[in-house]
């Protein structure tokens, strides 16, 4: 059993292989956070906590004269506004008199067997795991607003998700103006926030920081997850490595505006709270209605490397769906950087041959196929291909490249629309805009209200058209800018609030309607590049274009900063020209392919430019990535080298689960004159196994190779790069 109910002490623990968490029920009927942390049995640990006066704490009235009981000081497992608990609070109301307190104590509690699911948005799914669910219900008597609280213990692989149902079971309406997935207090600890920042084309950079007596919000709300933040943080030891110390993973499974905020207080106890962003929303809850949240997915581990092993797992196996979820994906060319708008049968069909002849699998056609789609400010809506450009049109071009042994991939925008379309100007109504306001344009380009069925229902019309006409294996779905001037002309002004998660409820549809009906379709999310990098789109798109920057120098810290949470086979990861179109940067060709590996591999550039000896390099490395794809996917990731601090070079390793090969990868980013050694332990192998690197009978144990490390060979010029295969042999040391 992974719940268990200690009746007597009123305790409730959820354990899994490495980790306890425990909630307590008190004699008045709050729900107390005792502990989340590494294993302790079924130990109770409200041994922990004394009752004390702290002053101006103030008490609820069955404690006024005692004055040790504080809602202000003790662990919660959700707390409220309004009632004596003036720290970060996970629920904010409007109830019908206008007041704005509510109180929740515990009514009952259910434990069954299986996962929860939630209705309407992405969830954590069992796939072959034994998983339970324990569901807390907690009560406001004076409203009747009910507060469900859904656990979902994943026992082997050290992950509980957690979600919040709102439940409405008074009489009159009542509105929630904040409504958290998650709350989790830490009492004791000295700990630092790691969280990812960034910018378009410089996505979840990670950024280290001490918790401190103030309140610290990372969030985005800009419609979507963002490229500023990600919603995935971890609170650490402030002493804690990638090898040891108190490590906790909060990921919300959400793509559209979020919020996670920390506070340290008086007491220097830690709390977080994380779920939807409270800016613009308000939901009102008629009687007998429920509201859900997304879901948060928690995992604790000693240090951050055993942290990012918990989630990739989980991420492949419990989160992704769908044939590709775990299945080897082709190796892609998309002609963006090659022609942007700039594109005929004739051009598209030449890349193609050039592809093919290297043993490229997967042809994407990108941007500028549809409607008047010759630069960035016309077209989008308007999902018909462009006969000017394709006169012959798609299942024409298709065949061709089908004929090449290649299979056909397509892009598309759904959320986004122009002035300049035509159906922009038959359902102007159906973009966002304020009313009597010039709406705020991005990229010269609109958003459609998708919290709209007929929105929804004319785009699934649109894209299932052109999935069940043309032979389409893989469908790259971008959005190109962020979310403003959110009105919906379908709603009545009272419930304008409920706007910006309905968007995102829209697009789940969307998402989920045509990944259902075309499940043999590859889909990788997009946003700008890395605009919409989260679990909740992982749901529906088992990889996601990691970022617009295809520069390999930067791509090492937005690649590592993204392997804190998420795995390299979630990374759409592409070799691009050189100078990069980014930076100007220019990279060697081999270089340039060990760091796209790392991730779902691809190319993006223009072939016909790059020399004989280039191609050569190229077909070698998709051969080689073939052989490795397993490996490098399904793999065990190590980050070799601190992503966040300044070094010459950058190293990072896969290790196969049952250690038995090993891929080391390394790039060196400043060369330096007279240089020392570049030594590196390396992680993850078999201290009593020998292994032969790069099958050249260097055979050495994995214990040396992890405790004394490894030398490698000098490297100079600009940007070299090595890969090292290891392979366990038979006999031991």
């Amino acid at each position: 059993m992974s719940i268990v109910f200690d009746q007597q002490q009123k305790l409730l623990t959820l354990a899994t292989a490495n980790t306890s968490y425990q909630m307590m029920i008190d004699d008045l009927g709050f729900l107390h956070h005792l502990y989340y942390g590494s294993r302790t049995g079924m130990q109770d640990m409200s041994y922990q906590y004394y009752d004390f006066d702290y002053a101006f704490s103030g008490n609820p009235v069955e404690c006024r004269k005692e004055r040790t009981f504080s809602l202000d000081i003790i662990p919660q497992e959700f707390t409220s506004f309004g009632v004596g608990d003036y720290r970060l609070n996970s629920v904010a109301v409007i109830n019908s008199d206008g007041s704005r307190a509510a109180r929740f104590q515990y009514v009952s509690h259910e434990i069954r067997k299986g996962k929860y699911a939630i209705p309407e948005l992405p969830a954590a799914y069992e796939n072959g795991d034994e998983a339970e669910t324990l569901v807390v219900t907690l009560r406001d008597d004076v409203t009747g607003l009910m507060i469900r609280l859904y656990y979902g213990v994943f026992e082997k692989k050290d992950i509980i998700t957690r979600y919040t149902e709102f439940f409405n079971d008074g009489n009159a309406p009542i509105s929630l103006e904040k409504a958290a997935s998650l709350c989790l207090d830490l009492p004791y600890g000295n700990w630092d926030l790691l969280h990812f920042h960034g910018k378009h084309c410089l996505e979840r950079q990670p950024e280290r920081q001490p918790v401190g007596h103030c309140l610290t919000t990372v969030g985005s709300d800009r419609g979507m997850s963002s490229h500023q933040h990600n919603p995935f943080i971890i609170v650490c030891d402030h002493d804690a490595t990638e090898d040891h110390g108190d490590c906790y993973g909060m990921m919300l499974a959400y793509t559209g505006s979020f919020r996670a905020e920390l506070e340290q207080n008086q007491i220097n106890a830690v709390r977080v709270v994380m779920g939807i962003s409270e800016t613009a929303f308000s939901w009102t809850l008629q009687p007998g209605e429920s509201f859900h949240t997304p879901e948060v997915i928690l995992s604790h581990a000693d240090g951050l490397t055993a942290l990012s092993h918990n989630y990739h797992r989980f991420i492949r196996q419990n989160i992704c769906r769908g044939k590709y979820h775990l299945a080897k994906r082709p190796v892609l060319i998309n002609n963006w950087e090659a022609t942007y708008f700039n594109l005929d049968e004739d051009i598209i069909y030449g890349l193609a041959q050039e592809a093919s002849a290297l043993g490229v699998d997967l042809f994407v056609l990108d941007d500028g196929w549809f409607g008047a789609r010759y630069d960035d400010n016309a077209g989008l809506g308007d999902w018909f291909v462009n006969r000017k450009k394709l006169p012959n049109g798609l299942p024409h071009l298709i065949e061709k490249i089908n004929g090449l042994g290649m299979d056909f991939g397509i892009w598309i925008e759904p959320e986004m629309v122009n002035e300049d379309s035509d159906l922009y100007r038959t359902h102007p109504d159906w973009a966002f805009a304020s009313p009597n306001r010039t709406p705020n344009f991005g990229r010269n380009q609109l958003v459609l209200d998708m919290s709209r069925q007929d929105v929804r229902d004319y785009l699934y019309g649109c894209f299932s058209m052109l999935l069940r006409e043309n032979n389409i294996s893989y469908v790259k779905w971008d959005f190109n800018r962020s979310v403003c001037d959110i009105y919906s002309n379908a709603l009545p002004p009272e419930r304008q609030g409920e706007v910006v998660h309905r968007f995102v409820l829209g697009f789940y549809d969307l998402l989920d309607r045509l990944t259902s009906e075309f499940p043999d379709v590859l889909f990788e999310g997009c946003s700008g590049g890395g605009g919409r990098f989260d679990a909740g789109l992982l749901y529906y798109t088992p990889q996601i274009w990691c970022s617009d920057d295809t520069d390999a120098v930067e791509r090492l810290l937005i690649q590592g900063g993204t392997s804190y949470g998420y795995p390299v086979s979630a990374m759409g990861s592409h070799v691009s020209a050189a100078p990069n179109h980014q930076t100007g940067r220019i990279v060697p060709i081999d270089t340039r392919g060990v760091v796209a590996m790392s991730g779902a591999f691809g190319y993006e550039l223009d072939l016909k430019k790059v020399s004989d000896e280039d191609k050569r390099e190229i077909k070698d490395q998709i051969e080689q990535y073939h052989q490795d794809e397993e490996l490098i996917h399904q793999g065990l990731y190590y980050r070799l080298t601190d992503i966040t601090k300044k070094l010459h070079y950058t190293a990072w390793q896969m290790v196969s689960e049952d250690r038995s090969k090993s891929l080391v990868n390394l790039v060196v980013t400043d060369p330096q004159p007279n240089p020392a050694p570049l030594h590196i332990r390396l992680k993850g192998l078999d201290p009593n196994a020998l292994y032969e690197i790069d099958e050249d009978e260097h055979i050495i144990s994995g214990a040396a190779l992890m405790n004394a490390g490894y030398t490698f060979p000098p490297m100079m010029g600009d940007y070299r790069s090595l890969q090292m295969h290891l392979h366990r042999m038979k006999n031991e040391v």
